[in-house]
């Protein structure tokens, strides 16, 4: 198995668990099906949409490949089905999160440079694909989206692609690099969970009259 075909098996999996999440967030809103599967479908798949529109890198992913999107929507609708279990899964699924997150960080970068842009646009787009899946799910569930709160999230997906971009720019084997940029990045992101590493918080309130 070739690195295109480890980062695709990845990203698969991590697509088909951002939708179980992504369900999970609808069915806490009572949602009914269609918003289940609605919700779960933009947070699989939120992120590489906007990416590639902003790049113009057509055509979408789920587009050129529907199976994708069936997939997502099946996991949508699986996760109604077994959610009596799914607490027993949270820790599961905060590892396969994280897994993600490195994986779209990277795959982000990684697309955009092909492309032929420049570096810090890869790095944008990398962050981008990494967490704006997060941001439309918390959107439609009506949260403030988790990226924009204390946890180390959209720092981790930023360190993670640019560290692929500085190891692609000092031409570093690309089998290599994904290893490196993959650990890392779940590394870091797991900790950050565990011990609660957080980001500083700005609070303004209006004075009083």
């Amino acid at each position: 198995m070739n690195e295109a075909q480890i980062i695709t098996m990845l990203w698969a999996v991590g697509i088909v668990a951002e939708a179980m999440t992504g369900a999970l967030a609808a069915g806490r809103r009572q949602m009914d099906l269609f918003g289940v599967v609605m919700v779960g479908c933009a947070t699989a798949i939120g992120g590489g949409t906007v990416r590639d529109m902003l790049i113009g890198n057509y055509p979408l992913v789920w587009v050129a490949n529907v199976e994708y999107l069936v997939a997502i929507a099946a996991a949508a609708l699986l996760t109604v089905a077994i959610a009596p279990v799914m607490r027993y899964l949270s820790r599961l699924f905060l590892a396969i999160d994280a897994l993600g997150l490195a994986v779209f960080s990277v795959i982000g970068a990684q697309k955009t440079l092909a492309l032929g842009l420049d570096p810090l646009v890869a790095i944008v787009m990398g962050v981008v694909t990494g967490v704006f899946g997060g941001i439309i799910r918390d959107i439609f569930c009506q949260e403030i989206p988790l990226v924009f709160r204390k946890e180390l999230y959209a720092i981790i997906s930023l360190l993670t692609a640019g560290l692929y971009v500085v190891l692609d720019h000092f031409h570093v084997d690309t089998g290599l690099s994904l290893v490196v940029c993959l650990s890392l990045g779940f590394l870091f992101r797991m900790l950050a969970i565990r011990r609660h590493w957080t980001m500083p918080t700005f609070n303004y309130q209006e004075p009083a009259h």
